[in-house]
């Protein structure tokens, strides 16, 4: 049975488990890549440990005019997935919850250093001290020995592995690979906004990622401009398209890489990335 939670000290009042603990970090409105992190986490923990889901629409990670009140929220829908996907609890806390009205704690946070200000976060300032901020509360509160993030926000997970590291936290940080739609859309819940002629555009979004990663061979700025090129012809503006090594550094001459792509589609920005192996075929 999947047990719902909205405090602290409720969370702390359930029977330890006997078996290690995976956490899944949402914001709610789930699909089946949610879904599908839920069910690693259970492969993860095995039958004895335990998963625990979090459900809580951040408001420190949006800025002024992004779609924090519109954001899907559907809490019912949301514990009838974790139910079906074996999820033992359900923490989802009221905003007061999380952040107390307490003078004396308000300005703290969790700051990302120089990785928070590119990509992502030079186009959405002070979104990863917020995201990070809620992720280090969630980390203590669930007591998780396995955090796991999906790897559509790559910059996120590099972010809270460094995070973990530099804060010595004994717990595991672990990527898990993109889900996406039939065409090739990362999943998102966010991509219930876009009505069918806009679905039908993004879906160019995996198919730009596609050609730049063939073009992987003949280094990165080639890649970078097929992939550019491709989502231009699409009509398409990128905020960035941008390859980095795995830790969001500069682009090696050769070996493992990234590339990373943000694209306002129909006022809807998606988020997307690629592995890549420069100087290789692909």
């Amino acid at each position: 049975m999947t047990l719902l939670v909205t405090t602290r000290s409720e969370l702390g009042m359930v029977e330890p488990a006997t078996g290690p603990a995976a956490v899944v970090m949402t914001m709610g409105a789930l699909h089946e890549g949610h879904a599908h992190l839920m069910d690693v986490a259970r492969e993860r923990v095995g039958a004895r440990g335990r998963v625990i889901v979090t459900d809580f629409v951040n408001p420190r990670q949006f800025a002024a005019g992004e779609d924090f009140e519109r954001y899907p929220r559907d809490l019912d829908h949301d514990v009838a997935v974790c139910a079906a996907h074996g999820v033992d609890i359900v923490y989802a806390p009221t905003v007061d919850e999380v952040y107390p009205q307490n003078s004396a704690t308000a300005g703290i946070s969790i700051q990302p250093g120089p990785l928070g200000d590119i990509l992502e976060g030079a186009v959405r300032p002070g979104h990863f001290a917020g995201m990070l901020t809620v992720v280090a509360k969630l980390l203590h509160v669930t007591c998780a020995d396995i955090a796991l993030f999906g790897e559509k926000d790559y910059q996120q997970l590099v972010l809270i592995r460094a995070m973990a590291r530099a804060l010595d936290w004994p717990v595991r940080i672990e990527g898990v690979e993109t889900v996406r739609e039939s065409d090739g859309l990362a999943m998102s819940s966010r991509n219930r906004y876009l009505d069918a002629e806009a679905r039908a555009i993004a879906a160019q979004v995996p198919l730009a990622l596609r050609a730049g990663v063939k073009a992987s061979a003949l280094g990165a700025a080639a890649v970078e401009q097929v992939t550019l090129d491709h989502l231009e012809s699409a009509g398409l503006t990128p905020d960035y398209v941008a390859v980095t090594d795995p830790d969001l550094g500069a682009a090696p001459d050769h070996g493992t890489a990234r590339l990373l792509v943000a694209v306002p589609v129909a006022g809807t920005r998606l988020i997307d990335n690629a592995a890549l192996d420069l100087g290789n075929s692909a």
